[in-house]
């Protein structure tokens, strides 16, 4: 695939790097993306690094986590460029929805294969495919990449890493929506993006990919106990006990007061970011 010329739309200084936001057009969402990168201060000297993708969660353009999150003081540290690509396409002209779980900002990280959505919305092979070798051409990186998310993005991340063996070193997640398919608002998405096939609702669930799991790479998930979402809605239990059962390394806590809210993921993010950095040889 051909790649897309880079428009630079924003530019500020960070711990010695800088945390950039960049429009370009996207032939496999077939519109606009705008992604935001953070390059720590050795890639701007010349040295090459490893990609961390972090992905954004529901009604989100990854924005919150570029300006919330932290993650900048410590991927400057251990040398990693972070890249945050928005949750959907978006435009006048892509197909949206007043459901909050669905269209712009709500693309949970699939290819859809039903109308309207299906012309934009091809998410899957933007994160994994697309976005990865734009970065490539465009940026100093080297081969080594790694994944997190949070909530929706989480949810995106798991089965990311667990569709693409080998592609990513680790994956982590924070407040994943570990099986959506057993959710109301998951299978609303799903129905409406994927048809009402479950059998192809089950390429996009965490805890049903794990079955066919062929790849075992680290795991790291962080959960608050506050969260307004779980247990019930992120099933995260029983996806911790099948990924052990398969045998994946997965660190899993429950951080005791937290919610689901930016002043979490600000609150751990050191820990994630080290935990990739070990992942990717840092």
């Amino acid at each position: 695939m051909k790649n897309s010329e880079l428009h630079l739309l924003e530019r500020r200084k960070m711990f010695n790097g800088y945390q950039e936001r960049y429009r370009h057009f996207s032939q496999t969402c077939r519109t606009d993306m705008v992604f935001d990168v953070y390059l720590p201060p050795q890639v701007l000297k010349g040295y090459p690094a490893p990609v961390l993708y972090f992905l954004s969660g529901l009604n989100s353009d990854g924005s919150e986590l570029v300006q919330q999150s932290g993650i900048q003081r410590f991927a400057a540290q251990w040398n990693i460029i972070v890249v945050f690509p928005d949750t959907s396409p978006r435009g006048r002209h892509v197909a949206d929805s007043e459901e909050h779980y669905l269209g712009q900002g709500a693309g949970f990280y699939v290819n859809a294969t039903e109308a309207p959505w299906a012309q934009h919305y091809q998410m899957e092979s933007y994160i994994s495919q697309e976005l990865p070798d734009l970065i490539e051409h465009h940026f100093p990186v080297t081969q080594e990449r790694s994944i997190a998310g949070f909530s929706m993005g989480g949810h995106g991340a798991l089965q990311l890493a667990l569709k693409h063996p080998g592609r990513y070193a680790a994956v982590s997640a924070f407040a994943p929506l570990c099986h959506p398919i057993d959710t109301e608002g998951g299978r609303q998405a799903f129905s409406a993006y994927l048809g009402q096939n479950v059998e192809t609702w089950k390429r996009y669930d965490s805890t049903e990919l794990l079955q066919t799991a062929s790849h075992k790479l680290p795991v790291l998930i962080d959960v608050g106990s506050e969260d307004a979402l779980y247990p019930e809605v992120l099933q995260l239990e029983g996806f911790v006990r099948s990924a052990r059962e398969k045998g994946f390394n997965i660190q899993y806590k429950v951080r005791s007061g937290y919610g689901h809210d930016y002043f979490f993921i600000a609150s751990f993010i050191d820990s994630h970011i080290e935990f990739h950095a070990q992942a990717l040889g840092l």
